[in-house]
């Protein structure tokens, strides 16, 4: 899993392999099954997989009985090599493109605990690993721009792995020491303020640095021409009326849960509350496939799927780093991009973001 229903057959003689249709599933029967024959006929010998040990990052539950194939992001955090699983099913391609490992869980038990040390198969150079940034929290189309912008910069030779578990799980990870830095948006409903609170109360034994990546507009998605007549959050009760939802410890979920208080709505009646997603873009996704008529994310996700969009609030989405990473000349490089004249300029043409104050330390 994934990887069902795979067809292994013979016809005349000759190899029949008919492989699932959804995307990951498609690409780990091709691995598993039709790599090795291309070289058996060939009568060449595969070669060994390449491995590396690594710590599982967060608990990885998997159903006993079926052999089970993660995909994970790597990187060297201090002296360990750490392995964070992808969010994603089988229809995630993206989960493909980031992962830079495979790790399988035999059928004989029921996953891994964090922490605990497991062999990962490498789709890239275990080389690379030391040089690789881990980004672990909020969703922001920034961060995947940022990990270009570095790429180039540093001629490959930096590269930024990220996975969007939400604010509360990167200030979780920074703590755990596995992340060399997470995206946060966290409101705090009693001041107004972002991150601060938060930071104090998840990370009290590593000091941390919190710098400003943008201001952000967050509001509802809607269908092109707002076919159901969506206006506010106050509409998302009425019969008909689809949501898409973010995960649990996400800044969004938060924002919203706040926004529902305030109104006096009841979220059990919101259709479609408990359909989550884990980005911004895959909400704007439901939302463009008709899955859904409205979801919460953010402008940027909304116009480059050409959806309406009806704001709700400004928000800043802070980067939080361990203080004592400040001077690696990885995040040197991280906050030169950052402040410089032509990243500004791309944030700006993404459209929905302000960056007055881009590159400012706020803590």
């Amino acid at each position: 899993m994934p990887g069902k229903p795979t067809l292994l057959a013979e016809v005349h003689n000759r190899p029949v392999v008919g492989i699932p249709g959804y995307p990951v599933s498609a690409a780990i029967s091709f691995r598993e099954f039709v790599r090795p024959l291309l070289y058996q006929i060939q009568g060449l010998q595969m070669p060994e997989p390449r491995t590396v040990e690594a710590f599982i990052g967060r608990k990885l539950p998997s159903k006993p009985g079926l052999e089970e194939h993660v995909r994970v992001i790597l990187g060297k955090v201090g002296e360990r090599i750490v392995a964070i699983p992808l969010a994603g099913g089988a229809g995630m391609m993206t989960s493909l493109v980031r992962a830079d490992g495979i790790l399988r869980i035999p059928p004989d038990i029921s996953g891994y605990s964090e922490g605990e040390k497991a062999t990962i198969e490498l789709l890239t150079s275990e080389k690379s690993l030391g040089n690789r940034l881990l980004a672990i929290g909020s969703h922001d189309l920034i961060i995947d721009m940022l990990a270009s912008a570095i790429n180039e910069r540093s001629e490959g030779n930096i590269t930024i792995s990220s996975s969007n578990i939400g604010s509360m799980g990167g200030l979780l990870a920074i703590e755990k020491g596995i992340a060399h830095f997470a995206g946060s948006h966290l409101l705090d409903t009693q001041t107004g303020d972002y991150n601060y609170s938060y930071v104090k109360r998840y990370c009290k034994n590593t000091p941390v640095t919190l710098a400003t990546l943008v201001h952000r507009w967050q509001g509802l998605m809607i269908a092109r021409g707002n076919p159901k007549n969506i206006h506010g959050i106050a509409d998302l009760t009425r019969s008909g009326i689809t949501f898409v939802n973010r995960q649990p410890g996400s800044g969004t979920r938060i924002l919203l849960d706040y926004e529902l208080q305030k109104a006096g709505i009841n979220a059990a009646g919101i259709m479609g509350y408990r359909s989550e997603e884990y980005t911004h873009m895959s909400v704007a996704m439901a939302v463009t496939s008709g899955r859904a008529d409205v979801g919460l994310g953010i402008m940027a996700a909304a116009q480059a799927l050409n959806l309406d969009f009806i704001p709700i609030v400004r928000e800043r989405y802070d980067l939080v780093i361990p203080t004592n990473l400040l001077k690696d000349e990885r995040i040197i490089l991280l906050f030169e991009i950052i402040r410089s004249q032509r990243f500004i300029e791309q944030i700006l043409a993404l459209g929905g973001y302000e960056v007055e104050e881009t590159g400012r330390i706020q803590l």
